[in-house]
Protein backbone atom coordinates (compact mmCIF):
# COMPACT_ATOMS: atom_id res chain seq x y z
CA UNK A 1 0.00 0.00 0.00
CA UNK A 2 2.52 2.34 0.66
CA UNK A 3 4.39 1.82 -2.59
CA UNK A 4 1.31 2.94 -4.31
CA UNK A 5 0.95 5.93 -2.30
CA UNK A 6 4.44 6.78 -3.00
CA UNK A 7 4.03 6.60 -6.64
CA UNK A 8 0.52 8.55 -6.43
CA UNK A 9 2.79 11.25 -4.60
CA UNK A 10 5.67 11.08 -6.94
CA UNK A 11 3.08 11.61 -9.92
CA UNK A 12 1.37 14.54 -8.12
CA UNK A 13 5.08 15.96 -7.26
CA UNK A 14 5.60 16.05 -11.02
CA UNK A 15 2.51 17.52 -11.94
CA UNK A 16 3.37 20.29 -9.75
CA UNK A 17 7.08 20.75 -11.76
CA UNK A 18 7.06 19.44 -15.03
CA UNK A 19 4.20 21.82 -16.07
CA UNK A 20 6.43 25.31 -15.53
CA UNK A 21 8.97 24.01 -17.93
CA UNK A 22 6.76 22.82 -20.37
CA UNK A 23 5.16 26.16 -20.44
CA UNK A 24 8.93 27.96 -20.41
CA UNK A 25 9.39 26.43 -23.13
CA UNK A 26 6.22 27.50 -24.95
CA UNK A 27 4.67 23.44 -25.18
CA UNK A 28 1.70 23.79 -23.39
CA UNK A 29 -0.91 26.80 -22.49
CA UNK A 30 -0.58 28.76 -18.90
CA UNK A 31 -3.94 27.69 -18.13
CA UNK A 32 -3.29 23.99 -18.91
CA UNK A 33 -0.21 24.42 -16.89
CA UNK A 34 -2.22 26.14 -13.69
CA UNK A 35 -4.89 22.87 -14.00
CA UNK A 36 -1.90 20.42 -13.73
CA UNK A 37 0.09 22.15 -11.57
CA UNK A 38 -3.40 22.40 -9.04
CA UNK A 39 -3.82 18.63 -9.80
CA UNK A 40 -0.56 17.66 -8.70
CA UNK A 41 -0.38 19.34 -5.31
CA UNK A 42 -3.55 17.82 -4.35
CA UNK A 43 -2.27 14.48 -5.47
CA UNK A 44 1.13 15.53 -3.61
CA UNK A 45 -0.71 16.50 -0.17
CA UNK A 46 -3.02 14.29 0.12
CA UNK A 47 -1.01 11.62 -0.16
CA UNK A 48 2.54 12.41 1.21
CA UNK A 49 1.86 12.42 4.65
CA UNK A 50 0.25 9.18 5.12
CA UNK A 51 3.81 7.67 3.71
CA UNK A 52 6.25 10.32 5.05
CA UNK A 53 5.14 10.20 9.03
CA UNK A 54 7.65 7.76 10.74
CA UNK A 55 6.09 6.10 13.46
CA UNK A 56 8.27 6.69 17.09
CA UNK A 57 8.82 3.52 18.84
CA UNK A 58 7.48 2.85 22.21
CA UNK A 59 9.36 3.39 25.20
CA UNK A 60 9.07 3.00 28.60
CA UNK A 61 10.74 6.71 29.79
Amino acid sequence: MKLILKIISFIGLGLSIIPAILVFGEHIDPSTCKLLMFLGTILWFATAPSWMIKKEAASDD
